[in-house]
């Protein structure tokens, strides 16, 4: 243990269960719990808040696997949640049957346990059976087991079924009786980030502490994986390693051989039957040909394994365009982009000539999906589209001379008529354009008085940040006259790898810069106030609303900081921390200590500033970003003399919230917060 850490008198915080530490966190809870909880904006808004998630008619995104459609539902009644089944014919009717396949918050109680489901995976043989993904509280480690979908039970080991022990891990089909296995196997078979080291292979019937292991990574990777991939005639075991967040390798496992695909560290490989799709990071030479950045390329699987390199460029980025996603279908590639930060989907047939056109009978909207279909069975697709004023619609389209068809949509959750969505761009202190977006009432910033602003971003791992509907905003926010602002910052994806690589390591700053910039540049065009603006982030985003805080607290009115990173002396070693290296640096090096340092909101907090109110929520059960961050914070702002309000959840994983009640408290006391600070009298 270094000096600095040794000279940490907030050390003994990081104990997640210790027993001092959780007698601190009950005192801050009831504190928190007594003022907050008791104003009398609290309970609507926290009731306001649970019926928009459970409300029943909620729009349904269906998974459709020949004429089976399947949905995973929560609602009042079942908040851990039901898995379900009915036919398309049924689906298509706006008010189908459902036949209830798994009841999880019935398994909760016959167990005893608090079961969060965290995924399900059908074998292709039948779909008869599944493995289900299931944490305590809501936790990254899971226990998988195997469930009958016809007899609707789990197959106990007994009678030969799969069960994982609770780890980080998982187990992915490799045919009815043989699955990949990876998990906490014991000594040496995790990596330093916490997640699995190594794959084995396992056969139903066997112990699967004798199950051979077929990759073994280093204790320095992030993780390694493997599934099969098997669609348009081709079945591959595909292995991968990742050394770091954003490097790589990945192997198709052939028997005992590993056959290594052969491309940048860097760049992403998708296996799709016959051919190999490559998204790259970084430009690629490759002959006399320079393969930009942010590229998507194709070409045939095995003339590629066997040495030929002949790459088509599916897709160019430009300056203001980037690849948002990739899907498949029986017979085409969908291909999403985004042109400043707005949706747009193309499609090609698999094969040929690989020439992008626009996808015909999308919905005119900002943000795109492609949903639920079978690449196996189908060329059918479904679309999704919505923004910050209109909500989901689900478009179904068949390639087969189907016309476009809107077959579901989500509810107006607010009224927003007299209200506008609005692009706007700030000039960061380097010069660069931040786009960020503005919804609220008409005019705004355009004569409008000042009002209050929630305002958020994230920043961070190349992560998008779009246009999305939210009832819970409109309701709470926008109708109260509130606007409601996101930030496209740097370290995003919007504009491709370099947008995100502009802020890497000692970049970061530039994060913390183009969000003031956009904070200054509501005020310029009178949309807010500083004394109005309040600002909210998670994980990531709650190192930069930490850092925004610490930085230039007098152009913010109220910060809400959310299961944040904060001590970046430290971040490293507490849980999954060790795979964020290459986003941050390794403060274990002097030399990136020097710049870390710079962004850790834990060392820079001083006495004497004019802090804008703050609230830090956290949970006991996150086991990726380690609470200790928020408590840590916590306690040395209450030792530099301000008055801080902590409120931590005993479940809820790195989300939060285990389930929509929890999930209704955090926002609850996220808006109550902000309402008291920003909009008095409310």
């Amino acid at each position: 243990m270094t000096a600095a850490e040794l000279n940490d008198p907030h050390l003994w915080l990081e104990e997640v269960d210790g027993g001092e530490a959780l007698e601190w966190v009950r005192a801050q809870n009831a504190r928190t719990e007594s003022d907050l909880f008791v104003d009398p904006l609290f309970e609507p808004l926290r009731a306001q808040v649970l019926a928009l998630s459970e409300a029943e008619d909620r729009l349904v995104v269906p998974s459709k696997h020949g004429d089976e459609v399947t949905n995973f539902w929560t609602d009042s009644r079942n908040r851990r949640g039901l898995f379900r089944r009915t036919t398309w014919e049924d689906f298509l009717t706006g008010n189908p049957t459902w036949e209830t396949v798994l009841d999880v918050d019935a398994l909760c109680a016959a167990e005893g346990q608090s079961w969060v489901p965290k995924g399900l995976s059908r074998r292709l043989s039948d779909r008869r059976r599944m493995l289900v993904d299931l944490s305590l509280g809501g936790g990254d480690a899971t226990t998988t087991r195997e469930f009958d979908v016809v007899d609707k039970r789990f197959i106990p080991e007994t009678e030969g079924g799969f069960v994982r022990p609770m780890s980080k891990g998982g187990l992915s089909w490799i045919d009815d009786d043989v699955v990949f296995a990876t998990g906490d196997f014991g000594p040496g078979t995790m990596t330093a980030s916490g997640y699995p080291r190594t794959v084995r292979r396992w056969t139903r019937g066997k112990q699967l502490d004798d199950a051979p292991v077929v990759f073994e990574g280093e204790h320095s990777d992030i993780a390694v994986s493997a599934h099969v991939s098997d669609s348009h005639g081709a079945r591959h075991h595909v292995v991968h390693r990742g050394i770091d967040f954003y490097n790589g390798k990945t192997y198709l496992l052939r028997g005992d051989d590993l056959v290594l695909i052969d491309i940048p560290d860097d760049a992403r490989p998708v296996v799709v039957g016959p051919w190999l799709l490559v998204v790259l990071r970084s430009d690629w030479q490759v002959d006399d040909v320079v393969h930009p950045a942010g590229s998507l390329l194709a070409t045939e699987l095995e003339p590629w394994l066997a040495g030929e390199r002949r790459l088509a460029q599916v897709f160019i980025p430009d300056v203001s365009t980037s690849l948002s996603d990739i899907s498949v279908t029986s017979e085409h590639l969908l291909v999403t982009i985004q042109r400043d930060v707005r949706s747009f989907m193309l499609a090609c047939p698999l094969g040929g000539t690989w020439e992008l056109e626009p996808m015909p009978g999308g919905p005119e909207t900002w943000t795109l999906g492609a949903h639920g279909m079978n690449p196996r069975e189908t060329d059918e697709v479904m679309l999704t589209g919505q923004d910050f004023l209109n909500p989901a619609t689900l478009t179904y389209l068949g390639y087969r001379g189907d016309e476009a068809r809107q077959i579901g949509q989500a509810p107006h959750r607010f009224d927003a008529s007299g209200m506008q969505l609005q692009q706007l761009f700030a000039t960061s202190a380097d010069g660069t354009r931040i786009p960020y977006f503005v919804a609220g009432p008409e005019g705004t910033g355009r004569g409008r008085p000042p009002a209050a602003v929630w305002m958020t971003g994230y920043g961070g791992f190349q992560a998008s940040m779009t246009a999305s509907y939210s009832g819970m905003i409109g309701q709470t926010w926008l109708t109260q006259g509130g606007v409601y602002v996101l930030v496209n910052l740097r370290g995003g994806g919007e504009y491709g790898p370099a947008w995100h690589q502009a802020a890497l390591r000692e970049k970061r700053p530039r994060v913390y810069e183009d969000f003031e910039a956009v904070a200054q540049d509501l005020v310029a065009r009178g949309i807010t106030t500083p004394a109005q603006l309040g600002i909210s982030g998670g994980s990531n985003g709650g190192l930069l609303v930490g850092n925004l805080l610490v930085r230039n607290p007098q152009l913010y009115g109220a910060v809400v900081c959310q299961v944040p990173l904060l001590d970046m002396r430290r971040y490293h070693k507490l849980l999954a921390g060790a795979s964020w290296v290459a986003e941050y640096g390794d403060p274990d090096v002097p030399e990136d200590w020097e710049f870390i340092k710079t962004f850790s909101p834990y060392h820079l907090a001083e006495r004497g500033r004019d802090y804008p109110p703050l609230l830090l929520t956290t949970s006991t059960r996150d086991d990726r970003v380690h609470p200790g961050h928020a408590r840590k914070f916590m306690a040395r702002l209450s030792d530099l003399g301000y008055d801080v309000s902590y409120w931590e959840n005993i479940e809820g994983g790195h989300g939060g919230a285990a389930d929509a009640t929890q999930a209704a408290v955090m926002w609850g006391l996220t808006l109550t917060f902000l309402h008291r600070h920003l909009t008095p009298g409310s």
